[in-house]
């Protein structure tokens, strides 16, 4: 029986945006191992689904040279007391150093999966800061995945940008449809008649939290019955976002501010309308969600942001980082109800055709299978 160890950041992805993959991995026949943060919901979720936990430390957003070369070290020995025949690390921390640190403890297949770039990538001001953190992102990208045994993007502009930077070297760049979405668990859901405008998302400027609250403070100026909803969690990422910010928001009137929310269906199924202002994604999961739910969104032109929206057809497409356009297309929708319901059942459909967990876990599963037959 092959062993297979996934490396993650945030544990909880393992039983949800994983999870989905961790047991397609374990009906194929793999003994599979996950190596992340303790979180006791999750340690207890692998452990039912016979996936076996080894607690790694990290922290996900610091940059902490000895913290970095302590998880380096404690991934390369333990790969090396698995002895596993492949690894598959799921963003930054977990691709740059676990990647390397396989090679060195002989796995001889390295999946990388590049779920988003992150604050590395995605400052629009390019601070003195930004650009230090960028050039050592780079040089720790082109480290890792030119020894990796493939690498796969959730959007072709994350591979493109990849490979016009030179990061890729000869290492085979797939892309896959996001993380997927389970359709049986988010079910089309009726819209609301009033106009209830929902984020989700961690609080962090490259979100475009800013423009969702201007835009919300526009819209109200002259749609006052418009409902602006915000759910997500603080985040510790040099682009984090000032809760007070939020909070002068929701005393003023202009937004409900949720925190972070377990199962989103609920605040999903009480909107009309969807939005993503960011300024990068990999492939948004609450996107995703949102138009399985069957909801119009409105997110930006950007890389990993219109790869899931046919503009005028299941949403619309704004500028990033500019709060007018971002209300205009509000108001658009406000105003044409038949089209806003028109786009929440084309929403479904492309999730249907395109984004079914089912169809993505597949997907990965060729990618990791295909490489695996490679090296027999």
């Amino acid at each position: 029986m092959d062993r297979i160890v996934v490396v993650v950041s945030e544990p909880r992805s393992l039983a949800t945006t994983r999870g989905h993959l961790l047991l397609a991995l374990r009906a194929a026949g793999y003994e599979v191992h996950a190596l992340a943060p303790v979180d006791a919901m999750t340690v207890r979720w692998l452990t039912e689904n016979g996936i076996r936990f080894h607690p790694l430390p990290m922290e996900r957003a610091a940059i902490a040279p000895f913290g970095d070369a302590l998880l380096a070290f404690r991934l390369c020995r333990k790969l090396r007391e698995l002895k596993p025949q492949a690894v598959l690390t799921c963003a930054i921390k977990p691709i740059v150093y676990g990647i390397p640190a396989a090679l060195i403890a002989g796995v001889p297949r390295r999946h990388a999966l590049v779920t988003g770039l992150g604050y590395a990538f995605t400052d629009r001001h390019k601070s003195l800061r930004w650009r230090m953190v960028n050039a050592v992102a780079r040089l720790l990208y082109a480290a890792s995945l030119r020894v990796a045994t493939t690498a796969t993007f959730q959007n072709d502009d994350d591979r493109n940008d990849f490979g016009r930077l030179g990061l890729l070297g000869r290492t085979p760049a797939n892309v896959a449809n996001g993380s997927g979405v389970d359709l049986d668990r988010f079910k089309v859901a009726p819209l609301p008649e009033k106009p209830r405008f929902l984020m989700i998302a961690r609080l962090l400027r490259d979100k475009g939290l800013g423009e969702y609250l201007g835009a919300a403070r526009l819209v109200k100026a002259i749609r006052p019955e418009a409902r602006f909803d915000l759910v997500g969690d603080t985040d510790p990422n040099p682009a984090g976002f000032p809760v007070s910010e939020v909070e002068a928001a929701v005393a003023d009137g202009t937004i409900r501010y949720h925190g972070p929310v377990e199962d989103v269906r609920g605040v999903i199924a009480d909107s009309r309308i969807f939005v993503l202002p960011s300024y990068r994604e990999g492939t948004s999961r609450s996107v995703l969600e949102a138009m399985a739910m069957g909801r119009p969104v409105i997110t930006t032109d950007a890389p990993g942001c219109r790869a899931p929206i046919v503009p005028g057809v299941s949403g619309l497409l704004v500028p990033v980082g500019a709060a007018p356009p971002l209300a205009e297309a509000m108001i658009r929708l406000i105003d044409n109800p038949g089209e806003a319901e028109c786009m929440g059942k084309n929403s479904r459909s492309i999730a249907e055709e395109r984004y079914d967990i089912r169809k993505v876990t597949a997907h990965m599963m060729e990618i990791i299978e295909a490489r695996h037959r490679a090296t027999e």
